[in-house]
């Protein structure tokens, strides 16, 4: 498979070595485009490839291309989605989808419409603590799940990276809220209302650094979903997701290192659900770097079995509804159904 990356910034680069990793499963990036050239020069030179852009229409128009990997900001998503697309070239379009609802939904039946197939690098779902969670409640670890707390809490300093978030207007809910709000769907399926509380902790931020909400899921299960850019915790878990999840045999609590707890009928153990580093990972950001990796070769996989990726557009729109939903609720002090069907 050809493919090509739109986008060659910070958390670009993680994108770049999983693709290199892939080489050997027979996937090929052959060209890298950035509006920064010598990023894209800087990449292509790093990781061996071939072709440098600065114009993604130009990059469409000159190569055959089986799919394109968009890892740039969310306000530029739905232009480049549509410049592949019409060209009949398969996305990866980086989280969150869209900086809104109608975005969202334009993006998807953008995709639709010209006949190709779109995945969202939706990746705290593939960080390995959390596969392992899910396999563990697919056999039934805890019976039947009735209750969960998901919780991204930092005072990581996320801004000396990405300054523009003191600017977004929406911040925490939208940036990593998205990404929680996966998970809670990931594990106890999908949500019938959600109720939210937003905060601006730091008067620095134009928009909330921090969200509590509370969601009621189809099943009956209910979960406490939290993100802040803004905690004051010692130690920080950075860049952790913290878990605790309930059924009616027993229950799974993921803490700090990974460190996982089960119990089942009475009888508990303590397990390690971590995985080994990789040539190009790190300490402390190794699980979520591996994501990535995990997360392309998920996408790469199913479209070679001629299905949908399972973060696919139409699945992702159910999380963006979430999204949406939160915010409302946070703005008018009332529980919110979600759109239905996430379109």
């Amino acid at each position: 498979m050809r493919g090509a990356l739109i986008g060659c910034g910070f958390f670009a680069q993680n994108h770049l070595n999983a693709w290199r990793d892939l080489r050997v499963e027979g996937v090929d990036l052959v060209a890298v485009c950035d509006s920064d050239e010598g990023k894209a020069r800087m990449a292509a030179a790093e990781f061996g490839i071939p072709r440098v852009y600065a114009d993604a229409r130009a990059m469409l128009q000159a190569e055959v291309l089986d799919f394109v990997d968009i890892a740039t900001r969310m306000q530029s998503h739905r232009e480049l989605v549509e410049l592949a697309s019409e060209r009949g070239v398969n996305v990866i379009v980086q989280k969150p989808l869209a900086p809104d609802w109608s975005e969202a939904v334009a993006i998807v039946e953008a995709v639709r419409s010209n006949g190709v197939r779109l995945a969202v690098h939706e990746n705290f779902r593939f960080q390995a603590p959390m596969t392992k969670v899910k396999a563990s409640l697919a056999a039934g670890a805890i019976g039947r799940p009735t209750w969960a707390r998901i919780a991204f809490r930092t005072g990581f300093d996320v801004y000396a990276n990405q300054p523009y978030f003191r600017q977004e207007k929406r911040l925490a809910i939208l940036d990593v809220g998205v990404h929680v709000l996966d998970l809670a769907r990931f594990f106890l399926g999908d949500v019938e209302r959600i109720s939210c509380e937003a905060q601006r902790r730091n008067p620095k931020n134009l928009g909330e650094d921090t969200a509590t909400m509370l969601l009621r899921h189809l099943s009956g299960a209910v979960s406490v979903v939290e993100c802040t850019y803004e905690a004051r915790i010692d130690p920080d878990p950075f860049p952790e997701t913290l878990l605790a999840l309930e059924g009616d045999r027993g229950s799974i609590s993921l803490g700090p290192c990974l460190t996982a707890r089960f119990t089942h009928d009475g009888v508990a153990r303590t397990e390690h659900l971590g995985s080994p580093l990789l040539s190009w990972t790190s300490q402390p950001f190794h699980t979520v770097q591996e994501s990535v990796l995990n997360t392309q070769r998920s996408i790469i996989d199913a479209w070679r079995a001629g299905r949908e990726a399972d973060t696919n557009g139409h699945d992702n729109l159910k999380t963006f509804a979430l999204v949406e939903a939160a915010y409302e609720a946070a703005r008018t002090a009332r529980s919110v159904v979600p759109q239905a069907g996430g379109a």
